[in-house]
């Protein structure tokens, strides 16, 4: 059973589109909780519904990867397969990030 914090966080993510990603922040900021990077972090590790709702498009705000709960080496795969590029550390280039108005 989902709690209402984490469908909130699933139907945020489901937003992101192809081709662009979202850091932790971002999506807990557009809750209203820009204090929940980390509840958000949670929610989306239990995500039942991987990857209709697009969990891997979420990264830390400097660009890593963070977790994902099939491996980070999937999620850099799918990110590239979305036409996602990074840097020299394995970065998200920022040019990918969504804007958030």
């Amino acid at each position: 059973m989902l709690t209402k914090f984490q469908q909130k966080v699933y139907d945020a993510v489901r937003k992101i589109p192809r081709g662009k990603v979202a850091s932790y922040q971002q999506v807990a900021i557009f809750l209203g909780k820009k204090y929940a990077t980390r509840a958000v972090g949670q929610a989306l590790n239990k995500n039942p519904f991987a990857p209709k709702t697009p969990c891997h498009r979420v990264v830390y705000k400097n660009g890593q990867l963070g977790g994902y709960k099939f491996g980070c080496r999937n999620k850099r795969q799918m990110l590239l397969k979305e036409g996602i590029k990074f840097n020299k550390n394995n970065r998200v280039l920022s040019k990918y990030f969504l804007k958030i108005k």
